[in-house]
């Protein structure tokens, strides 16, 4: 993959005080490619089906709001608690913008955490984009397939 004019405005846009105060890419000083081409070849090794698990945090993020910002336990699996503040957030590609909910995923099972944003799901799903090593919102494609493995 090329780094785009499209892709070289996201990364400006990621940095911190443009969009966040402490931005998308963490401490991470790789390019915005070899980021999302990294976390892309770690969801294949891991043999993650993205979509389903996409699907699946939508179900979790619905359930939640459900509980009107209280914790609930889903399918006997997950205790979830989805928090929202005010304010929406604009995607760093600049092809949405989202509320800021939080949605807090830990499965009962093994006890593993997740805090994943509406933004955050969107960068995954469009742009397969986890968000730098050291991100505050970065998801992990290890902790994806912990918290949410059947």
């Amino acid at each position: 993959m090329k780094m785009t004019e499209d892709l070289k405005k996201a990364v400006e846009n990621m940095r911190p005080g443009v969009i966040t105060a402490d931005g998308f890419l963490g401490n991470d000083e790789r390019l915005l490619v070899d980021i999302i081409e990294s976390d892309e070849e770690k969801i294949r090794s891991l043999n993650i089906n993205l979509q389903d698990d996409i699907k699946k945090i939508r179900y979790l993020f619905e359930k939640g709001k459900e509980a009107f910002e209280e914790p609930v336990t889903v399918d006997n699996k997950w205790l979830i608690k989805v928090d929202e503040a005010r304010g929406h957030l604009p995607c760093p590609f600049e092809d949405g913008i989202f509320r800021k909910v939080n949605l807090r995923i830990k499965n009962l099972d093994n006890n593993e955490e997740l805090l994943i944003t509406e933004l955050s799901l969107h960068l995954i799903e469009k742009h397969h984009f986890f968000q730098g090593k050291g991100s505050a919102f970065r998801v992990e494609p290890e902790k994806l397939k912990k918290v949410l493995e059947e």
